[in-house]
């Protein structure tokens, strides 16, 4: 791959195609976990992990995977990761896997890591697969953070556990309600909203909208379906003939020819 390749892979997770803010994938998690920077922090980079390591596995067994059952064989391996992540967690990192708790066994069902399987790793090379999971998967992990370390900030008043004092000084007093899911749903519109006029400043091609869409003039839809059906009937007529025209449009015409002879 060449470096403008490897870039453009690399980044395009992190704003351009942010799993989370930009295609909208892995909220359940985004909301559950996220009361904390920590959490978000933690479950970012456990994602991460299981994405670069199935990216690798499933790139280097693409030709041998049967394509009837590719899916099963994806979450097979992303399970297996899973597991390993699990124990890795409960041996050196037991109060970040107690926070987690369920989600850390979801990483394997997680849209994010199965669709990157699907769209990406099984169509490309080793190399390739493993920058798309590296860069995907620290656009999670950035996303994640932001919404944790907000609602932290916005609904204990502190940082990683470390109550921040100067926030009261100033008139900031902490808000249970960023704590709990609605404030989560506040913040990751928030996020979102930004993302977006942030690419509308970077990006040229600005992301496709249903505005944008063309709109469809319903006169001029009827009136080509109107000349096509007249096309076709006139070559139908053309290659069969007047005298292979039946029904009414048949003795009408019989009637026509008649009354001409007469």
């Amino acid at each position: 791959m060449a470096k403008t390749e490897i870039k453009k892979v690399l980044t395009r997770g992190l704003l351009q195609q942010n799993p989370l803010l930009a295609l909208l994938l892995g909220t359940c998690p985004a909301l559950a976990v996220t009361t904390s920077a920590v959490n978000g922090l933690g479950m970012g980079l456990a994602s991460t992990f299981v994405l670069f390591s199935a990216n690798l596995v499933i790139s280097l067994l693409r030709k041998l995977i049967p394509d009837k059952v590719r899916i099963p064989a994806f979450i097979t391996i992303i399970a297996s990761f899973v597991t390993i992540l699990k124990f890795l967690l409960q041996a050196f990192l037991p109060d970040l896997d107690k926070a987690l708790g369920i989600f850390i066994p979801l990483i394997t069902v997680n849209c994010i890591i199965l669709g990157r399987a699907e769209a990406f790793a099984s169509k490309n090379k080793p190399l390739a697969a493993m920058i798309d999971g590296i860069g995907m998967g620290l656009g999670f992990t950035a996303a994640l953070f932001s919404i944790g370390l907000l609602r932290e900030l916005l609904g204990n008043g502190s940082a990683f556990g470390y109550k921040l004092t100067f926030l009261e000084a100033i008139g900031l007093k902490p808000m249970t309600l960023f704590v709990l899911p609605p404030g989560g749903f506040i913040i990751f519109g928030i996020l979102i909203a930004f993302s977006q006029l942030l690419m509308k400043k970077l990006y040229t091609d600005e992301p496709y909208t249903a505005e944008k869409a063309p709109r469809i003039q319903l006169d001029k839809v009827e009136s080509a379906y109107a000349g096509q059906d007249r096309q076709t009937a006139e070559r139908k007529e053309r290659i069969r003939g007047p005298e292979a025209v039946t029904g009414a449009e048949g003795q009408k015409r019989q009637a026509e020819a008649s009354e001409e002879a007469k």
